[in-house]
């Protein structure tokens, strides 16, 4: 398996696409009146700085979030200034990233200790012979 270079945001920002529209976060009256609202799309599929692996790997992990065409959609309207949410959309998408790269574990295979199972076995025991105790003799 070939090694892949870490997809940073300095390798894509070109692709990067913002957009803004009104927001329903706070601001009061501000908000009928300023495009806070910051969305980011990115179109993984036809992303001309990566590799064909490395968008296989993105499309595979980040399935769940991409749209039909392969564009991850993310957006940011908690905060009252665009600049901020911005900030922020950039954030997710970097934490998106991370999580989409970041390697699996490798589960190691555990066996319970002799104590847990001769305890294990001590309750069933006792259990068992509570419901002996229970029934009726005739």
């Amino acid at each position: 398996m070939t090694s892949f270079r870490a997809i940073t945001l300095d390798l894509i920002s070109s692709e990067l696409e913002f957009t803004t529209s009104r927001s329903s976060g706070p601001g009061g009256q501000n908000v009928n009146k300023v495009n806070s609202k910051v969305t980011l799309r990115w179109n993984v599929k036809q992303s001309a700085v990566l590799t064909p692996e490395e968008k296989e790997l993105l499309l595979q992990k980040l399935s769940s979030r991409l749209t039909s065409d392969g564009e991850i959609l993310l957006s940011a309207q908690d905060k009252r200034s665009q600049l901020q949410n911005k900030e922020e959309v950039i954030v997710k998408l970097e934490n998106l990233l991370q999580s989409a790269q970041a390697k699996k574990k490798k589960r190691k295979p555990t066996r319970p200790s002799k104590g847990a199972v001769q305890s294990r076995l001590d309750k069933k025991k006792k259990h068992s012979d509570k419901k002996k105790n229970r029934q009726t003799r005739y």
